[in-house]
């Protein structure tokens, strides 16, 4: 029989307060996401507003910011808060003017630029509707990747539309004569082919065209000598035919951006960096996320209190809102100086690679290192570095891009692997394309500059730098 008594268990668990839920939440929020989820809490919230505060709101303004933390609020506390309003403000000075900067233009898509075009050709109301199941067929590069009978198949399932594998080719060519050039191309071989066909003719054209026609299979696996020995071209000619073929576009649908989702996807720095008379000036702008404060209305509502059990439903209601809007407005502020003092961590640790943009000069660093000069946890770290991103004076870069493990070199001086990954890549630029380096021969010259690595190392490196073998960078 099972005996059955009481035992005391002692436990250690620790909680996450709903103020550091909120933060952590918000933390790894880009720009552009930070920016509708504040403006989402403002159309939810009736108590948020983004007005800046009058000076009539706050006349003590010169208080320490220290004092201006949010406070809980109660319904018998309230009648004889004196708190002044601007405290409930995120900061005490207005959001910063949206700098002036070059932006790209917003390009019409492909689909509709192809559309565009399909209008001006002479083809009957049939034609254009096949025309356009064609375009709407191709994908985000500009290829049909598709067989032809199955997209008469799709036209006669999914649009009611009968037609034949004869006329889907006809106007196929048809949709082949549009701009982007290359574009309704099957494969790369067929791209290439059409891109050649609209140049002014010349001896290296008519070389390259031959070349993609009948050898295609060799110039891709680079067996020059092959094509030299089947066209009996010189080597010059050859040279100059390549140079022709690697100008060509083998992604034209590329050029252009096609949905709004592609577009919502550039990069919005977190950060600003400039560099002036030996100088560093870091800046967190906000001039495009919302400054959420408390309406005064709501706060004078609380603080007349209430007589009738209607009203106080009312302000029972008012008060969870305002210790929601309280917490949004602290994670806010707590989101910007975690931001700020992360890349200021980073700005002190990397100073010398920031001073001219060498990756030669990145210091081996971890999310350890960063997370003992802030004070705050390695997840903290690691949520900020993997989605923010900083201009710089030599461009923008992703703050997870200046982390990089350390290797020691023949000296025993710990150096980043990023250094190694450039040196490598200016190895294989700097080589004789007619006799490119091999792994073994890469490994030997970066041991003869002092650094130790593994034949298997140098492989990863190059793929990580989407650098090929040796036999595919060969030239001629």
């Amino acid at each position: 029989m099972a005996q059955q008594g009481l035992s005391l268990e002692q436990k250690l668990q620790q909680r996450l307060s709903p103020l550091q839920v909120q933060t952590i939440q918000i933390l790894q929020k880009t720009q552009q996401e930070m920016e509708l989820y504040v403006r989402k809490e403002l159309e939810d919230n009736p108590v948020l507003e983004d007005t800046p505060p009058t000076i009539e709101d706050h006349p003590d303004s010169a208080e320490t910011e220290s004092e201006n933390a949010p406070k809980d609020v109660s319904l018998e506390e309230c009648k004889d808060d004196q708190t002044p309003y601007y405290k409930l403000y995120v900061n005490n000075y207005g959001r910063d003017e949206e700098p002036r900067r070059e932006t790209l233009s917003v390009r019409d898509g492909l689909t509709e630029s192809l559309m565009e075009q399909l209008g001006f050709r002479d083809l009957d109301d049939h034609e254009k509707a096949v025309a356009a199941f064609i375009i709407g067929s191709l994908s985000a590069d500009g290829y049909l990747r598709r067989s032809i009978s199955s997209v008469v198949d799709d036209l006669s399932l999914r649009a009611g539309i009968e037609t034949n594998e004869q006329e889907v080719e006809r106007l196929l060519k048809v949709i082949q004569e549009f701009e982007p050039v290359g574009v309704g191309a099957r494969d790369l071989r067929e791209c290439l082919l059409l891109q050649l066909q609209g140049r002014t003719p010349s001896d290296a054209v008519r070389n390259a065209t031959l070349i993609l026609d009948k050898y295609f299979d060799a110039f891709s696996g680079r067996h020059f000598e092959r094509i030299l020995e089947k066209t009996k071209m010189s080597r010059e000619e050859l040279k100059e035919a390549i140079a022709v073929i690697t100008r060509l576009n083998p992604h034209p649908g590329g050029i252009m951006d096609d949905s709004y989702a592609d577009k919502a996807q550039q990069i919005v720095p977190d950060f600003y960096l400039s560099y002036e008379d030996g100088k560093f000036d870091l800046s967190l702008p906000r001039y495009k996320i919302p400054e959420p404060r408390v309406s005064r209305k709501y706060r004078d509502m609380l603080a007349a209190g209430a007589t009738t059990r209607a009203e106080k439903e009312a302000l029972e209601f008012v008060k969870k809102k305002i210790e929601s809007a309280n917490l949004l407005v602290e994670a806010v502020k707590q989101r910007q100086n975690t931001l700020m003092k992360t890349m200021q961590a980073i700005l002190d640790y990397q100073k010398e690679y920031f001073t001219d943009g060498d990756e030669k000069h990145l210091r081996p660093m971890v999310l350890k290192d960063i997370a003992e000069k802030t004070g705050f946890d390695i997840s903290t770290i690691s949520r900020v570095a993997n989605s923010k991103y900083i201009e710089t004076p030599f461009g923008v870069f992703s703050l997870k891009s200046f982390f990089s493990e350390g290797m020691e070199n023949k000296d025993g001086v710990e150096i980043s692997t990023k250094e190694i990954k450039q040196t490598l890549k200016e190895l294989i630029d700097a080589e004789d394309k007619s006799s490119p380096l091999t792994d073994d021969e890469l490994v030997e010259k970066l041991s003869a500059k002092g650094y130790k690595v593994a034949r298997r190392t140098v492989a990863k490196y190059r793929d990580l730098l989407s650098i090929p073998t040796a036999r595919l960078r060969k030239g001629i």
